[in-house]
């Protein structure tokens, strides 16, 4: 009890007491001390009464507050994972490899994924609930054919969350989507939820944490033996062999127990929240310990700030008014070199922001000016090939203008309008780059954009005289998206291709659109292929002599594939020559749904 320091005051008052009978301490100043002691004992138990109501209230809001955050960071690790399996079961590598029952790859492009994931384990189950490819190798070849995961995936069209009993006394968690393709089930991707962790976190911080499901049965809890097990059992069935499991035994009504009871050591605090998450639920337990242990260290300090007092009051009987004042002056000096320390500190701070503030501008107007660069370099780079075909065509227009065939010319100058109109386009595409995201896309038909730029590369297809070969679908192949920006990166590939080709003395362009899952435009050339693949993409990163190129087109290209939410890939054809792939998603019927 916070009162056992009262005795050793009421020691002390004795001994003053008796010092008065046999000293010379006149009758003020027993009076003076007899009044600190009772002053100091209705000090403390004032100060018992209310520190005890205060920290248990304390204690209570930080055990809601921390079930809060538990509930949170639980919440939160579940939804995050949610959206892999939805993910994953887009990927054309994994799709590829349940079509083709080549799993060579697979295990390791999902191990590749595990670890950015942040899931305990991913598995990849083909159409017979076999395991074909997993972050731990040991499962391949696993059965999982009337596993809830599997069984549930397959009957569901969206992502599905199992908790499944281990024989161990756990629970594994995990979300489940099926594999489709050409609107056919070929497998499941499945995603283990590591929630263990949380177990191990709690138990660092908190006396006891259990979390039950919509069924009342607890699937989560820092005491291993209560998982699978209602509360209620859980409580009266295990025994305990610690102060805090015993106290949990009485937490059924624990607002009954006498006022008195949690200074005991044996009553603690239940506290229960609810999980937004499928009717789950969260309960803790935090004894009342803490609140006596507070209290009482409250009441030492203030017992001994009373005895200090006591002390300091016999000490200025007995000492002289010099000795103070010594150790005043002493103290007054000490503070005085400690408010010079700060103000040199504090100006050393002004000087350091001083120097921060000029060196933010200098890198802002650093930054304009390298902007300002790159724009200027990309302008210069996307209008020179219709500045070259305006000057074939007026070349080719004053040519038939002295032939006289007036309506040839006319034609020629028809096709110099679109390209200013095109030009006009390009300076409008490059000043929204910087609001990207605010364009309008429609649908466009890549099998008349293809036309429309061929139709601009043709003074140069000619002049080269480069044999051509085209393979198109018969029926439309339509994407959602810009137009003028796809043809720009149409144009872009075809003038590389047609510079790659500059030194090959029978040159071929192979153009290949193809509709599937994506729209796929592919163009090979027999040129002398590509030296560094990982730097292509890279801004004036050029193969090209100095005039030639600035090493632009193709990162402008990537960015405006990626914008449109498709992707340009390049590789070296194994009979020789670059091959680039342009892949955009496929406009459908579900497709226009979602736009």
């Amino acid at each position: 009890m916070g009162f056992a320091y009262l005795g050793a005051m009421a020691k002390g008052t004795s001994l003053i007491r008796a010092s008065g009978r046999t000293g010379s301490l006149s009758w003020r100043v027993r009076f003076a001390l007899i009044l600190l002691t009772a002053v100091a004992v209705a000090t403390v138990f004032v100060t018992n009464r209310y520190l005890t109501d205060r920290f248990t209230e304390s204690t209570r809001n930080r055990a809601e507050l921390r079930l809060a955050l538990y509930s949170g960071n639980l919440v939160s690790e579940l939804r995050r994972n949610a959206i892999v399996p939805q993910l994953l079961a887009r990927d054309p590598a994994l799709i590829g490899a349940l079509n083709s029952a080549d799993f060579s790859q697979s295990s390791q492009r999902l191990i590749s994924f595990v670890d950015e994931i942040g899931a305990a384990s991913l598995m990849l189950l083909d159409r017979e609930g076999r395991t074909v490819a997993a972050t731990n190798r040991e499962r391949l070849g696993e059965q999982h054919r009337s596993a809830a995961y599997f069984v549930e995936a397959l009957r569901s069209n969206a992502t599905v969350f199992t908790a499944q009993r281990m024989e161990v006394g756990s629970f594994n968690f995990s979300y489940s989507r099926r594999i489709e393709s050409q609107g056919q089930s070929i497998g499941v991707i499945v995603v283990e939820v590591d929630l263990a962790k949380f177990e191990r976190a709690w138990a660092g911080i908190s006396d006891a944490v259990l979390v039950t499901n919509s069924e009342g049965e607890i699937i989560l809890a820092t005491e291993p033996r209560w998982r699978g097990q209602t509360v209620a059992t859980a409580l009266e069935r295990e025994p305990a062999d610690s102060a805090i499991e015993r106290a949990i035994r009485a937490t059924a009504d624990w607002t009954a127990l006498p006022p008195d009871a949690y200074f005991q050591g044996e009553a603690v605090m239940r506290v229960e929240g609810r999980i937004p998450f499928r009717g789950w639920n969260m309960v803790s337990f935090t004894t009342y310990a803490s609140v006596r242990e507070r209290v009482n260290t409250v009441l030492a300090l203030e017992i001994m700030g009373f005895a200090i007092l006591l002390a300091l009051a016999f000490y200025a009987l007995s000492r002289k008014t010099a000795l103070r004042m010594a150790l005043f002056q002493r103290e007054s000096a000490e503070l005085r070199a400690l408010n010079q320390r700060l103000q040199r500190e504090i100006a050393e701070r002004e000087r350091v922001q001083e120097t921060l503030a000029v060196a933010e501008q200098t890198l802002a107007q650093s930054s304009k000016l390298a902007a300002l660069g790159e724009m200027s370099a990309a302008v210069s780079h996307e209008l020179n090939q219709p500045l070259a075909a305006m000057k074939t065509y007026l070349a080719g227009a004053k040519l038939l203008m002295r032939r006289n065939r007036s309506e040839e010319a006319l034609a020629a100058f028809s096709r110099i309008d679109d390209l200013i109109e095109r030009m006009g386009g390009i300076t409008r595409q490059l000043k929204s780059y910087a609001r990207k995201g605010q364009q309008a896309f429609s649908p466009v038909n890549m099998g008349d954009a293809l036309a429309s730029s061929l139709s601009m590369m043709e003074p140069q297809l000619k002049s080269r005289k480069v044999k051509i070969t085209k393979i198109l679908p018969d029926e439309k192949v339509l994407v959602m998206g810009d137009r003028m920006r796809i043809e720009q990166v149409m144009i872009n590939l075809l003038r590389n291709a047609l510079d790659a080709t500059k030194t090959v003395s029978d040159p071929q362009l192979e153009i290949i659109l193809a509709s599937g899952e994506t729209a796929t435009l592919t163009i090979r050339d027999n040129g002398h292929g590509i030296e560094d693949l990982d730097a292509l993409f890279e801004p004036f990163y050029t193969t090209k002599q100095p005039g030639d190129g600035v090493g632009l087109g193709l990162a402008i290209s990537s960015g405006i594939v990626n914008d449109l939410g498709g992707r340009l890939l390049a590789r070296n054809a194994e009979e020789g020559g670059a091959v680039f792939e342009m892949q955009l998603p496929i406009l459908n019927d579900q497709t226009q749904a979602a736009e």
